[in-house]
C-alpha cells in the first residue's frame, strides 16, 4: 500500500517485477536504471542470491503529473524467480501497489511461466490482495530469439496460458536491446497510479 509523507508531500509507491527465474525481470530493471536517469532518484541496490539478483532503485514518474498535489515516487523492486526462494518473493510484494509479470517466451519455459504467475496469485491472497485487483502488467519477453532459431511460443499461446482469465494489459519485449520495456512500465505505472486515485477517493 502507498506510503504518505505529508511533509514533503510524496506519495511513494511500489511496483515489482515478478516471474520466473531467468525470465529477463533484472535486464528489465537495468534497462529502465540506465535509459531514464533523470528519472532514477537513487542507486541501485543489488542483493545477490545463488544464481538470481533482487535489485531495488526509487523511481520519479515525471510525467504522470502528481496525485492529490503530491510529487509520486516509486520504488521499483524485482524478486529472484528460482523456486527456492519463494520466501524472499513473498517478503518483497509486501506492500505492493503495482506488478509487471514477466513471462519467458521460450518454449522450454512455458511451465515455469505458468507456475510463477500461479506463485505470484498465492502470495498476494496471504497479504489479503487478489490478483484480479492489483494492478498488473503481462510482459511477453525475449521475443528477439526467434532470430537465432530459437523455438519461441505465438503470442497467441502465452496469452492462453497467461491472460486468459487476467485480461490486463500485455506487451511483447525483448529487454536485452529495450524494446517494450518503457512501454511495459509506463502501462503498469499509469494502471497503479489509478488505482491510487481511486483509492485515494474511497479514503476521502
Amino acid at each position: 500500500m502507498a506510503v504518505f509523507n505529508i511533509n514533503k508531500r510524496e506519495i511513494e509507491c511500489k511496483i515489482v517485477y515478478y516471474g520466473p527465474g531467468r525470465g529477463g525481470k533484472t535486464t528489465n530493471l537495468e534497462y529502465v536504471f540506465k535509459a531514464y536517469k533523470k528519472q532514477v532518484k537513487s542507486e541501485m541496490v543489488s542483493i545477490d542470491t545463488e544464481g538470481d539478483r533482487t535489485l531495488f532503485f526509487d523511481f520519479l514518474p515525471m510525467d504522470l503529473g502528481k496525485i492529490k498535489g503530491c510529487d509520486v515516487r516509486v520504488q521499483l523492486f524485482t524478486v529472484p524467480g528460482q523456486v527456492q526462494y519463494s520466501s524472499t518473493r513473498k517478503l518483497v510484494l509486501k506492500g505492493v501497489d503495482g506488478v509487471v509479470f514477466v513471462a519467458d517466451s521460450m518454449e522450454v519455459r512455458r511451465e515455469k511461466n505458468m507456475l510463477s504467475l500461479k506463485d505470484l496469485q498465492q502470495n498476494l491472497k496471504e497479504y489479503n490482495m487478489s490478483i484480479f485487483k492489483t494492478p498488473l502488467i503481462l510482459q511477453y519477453n525475449k521475443r528477439d530469439l526467434a532470430d537465432d532459431g530459437i523455438p519461441l511460443m505465438s503470442v497467441e499461446q502465452m496469452e492462453k496460458d497467461l491472460n486468459r482469465q487476467l485480461k490486463v494489459p500485455s506487451f511483447e519485449a525483448s529487454a536485452v536491446n529495450g524494446k517494450g520495456v518503457g512501454q511495459t512500465l509506463q502501462a503498469c505505472l499509469r494502471l497503479t497510479l489509478q488505482h491510487l486515485q481511486k483509492q485515494l477517493q474511497w479514503a476521502s
